[in-house]
Order: structure tokens, then C-alpha cells, then sequence
């Protein structure tokens, strides 16, 4: 009896994703060893690089990135399937969801600070209406929302200055249009 090997082609997008999505990983574990004065409050780091992913290589490239970020940092952290990963998985695809349409809006006017800011607020609101549904009361959830939109303005505009800061960075590879965090 012969042994079948199934072979997938791994192409140079599929690299690229694979050490992004690492970048983001690492990011989230290095996130989660830092002190939160307010449990569930954290700079969404990862959102950096899925951010800039959005811009550089577009939504399908930025989904895969954020959702092995979930996967992975879930595994990790050693809650995968615990509340804070579903929780995790609720912003993530919220935030993904509003990047979809957003992207489409005027660049003029919704640069990389604005997009960040409003994946921020989509993260926090898809993570609230995950808690209101399953875990917590609603009357309590009110009481913490402007904790957490406030966190959702500091943190997205934080956020979104870097991604700004990086795609202004010059490129020492003439061959791109955009500069990657990871060649």
C-alpha cells in the first residue's frame, strides 16, 4: 500500500501573511503581561499591524491576519475558547466588519488616525454586545461604556498616529509602493 501526500502550494502572499500575523501575535502576548488598571481596557496593539495590512495588501489579507491573531494569541494565552476569546473574536470581527465598509469612504477625510478610531470603537462595541448577550447585565454594561469608549478614542487615535507615523516612513525597498513592517 502507497502513502498519498497531499501537497499545498504556499505562495509568497501566504508568507507574508504567516509573519504578519506573528508580528500581531507577539504583540498580543506582549499585551497581555502589561498591567491594566481597568480589567478588559488594553491599547489593541495587534490592531497596528492589522491596520496597516488593511492599507498595504487589503481587507482579505487584514482579516486573515486579525483572525489567526485570535486563534493563536487565544492558544497562547491559554483561553482559547474561554470567554476572553470569544470576546476577543467579537471585536475582532466587528472591527473587521466596519473596516469593510470603511475603507471605501474618502481617504481624504478617513485616513489611517479616523479608520483606527473607528475600528477601536467597533472592537469595544462588538466585545459590549457579546458581554450584554451572554455574560453580563445590560445596566452594568452601561456603567462601563464610557470607560471604554474612552479607551476606544485614546487608543485608536494612539494607534492610528503609528500606522500614520509607519506609512510615511521612507521605503529602503524601491521595488514596493508601501513600506512593510516584515519583508
Amino acid at each position: 500500500m502507497t502513502r498519498s501526500r497531499i501537497e499545498l502550494p504556499v505562495t509568497a502572499d501566504d508568507r507574508r501573511i504567516a509573519r504578519l500575523a506573528a508580528l500581531a501575535v507577539g504583540l498580543t502576548l506582549a499585551e497581555a503581561a502589561l498591567p491594566s488598571p481597568v480589567p478588559g481596557v488594553k491599547p489593541g496593539l495587534a490592531n497596528i499591524v492589522v491596520l496597516l495590512v488593511l492599507l498595504q495588501y487589503g481587507w482579505r489579507a487584514a482579516a486573515w491576519v486579525s483572525g489567526l491573531r485570535v486563534l493563536a494569541g487565544g492558544l497562547l494565552l491559554g483561553m482559547l475558547f474561554a470567554p476572553g476569546f470569544w470576546l476577543s473574536a467579537a471585536g475582532a470581527t466587528a472591527s473587521l466588519a466596519l473596516l469593510a465598509v470603511a475603507r471605501h469612504l474618502p481617504e481624504r477625510h478617513f485616513g489611517p488616525v479616523s479608520l483606527s478610531v473607528l475600528a477601536a470603537f467597533a472592537h469595544v462595541g462588538g466585545q459590549l454586545a457579546l458581554a450584554a448577550a451572554w455574560l453580563l447585565p445590560f445596566a452594568a454594561l452601561i456603567k462601563l461604556l464610557p470607560v471604554f469608549a474612552a479607551a476606544a478614542l485614546v487608543f485608536g487615535t494612539v494607534n492610528g498616529l503609528v500606522v500614520s507615523r509607519l506609512l510615511a516612513a521612507p521605503n529602503p525597498d524601491k521595488r514596493q509602493s508601501a513600506p512593510c513592517l516584515i519583508p
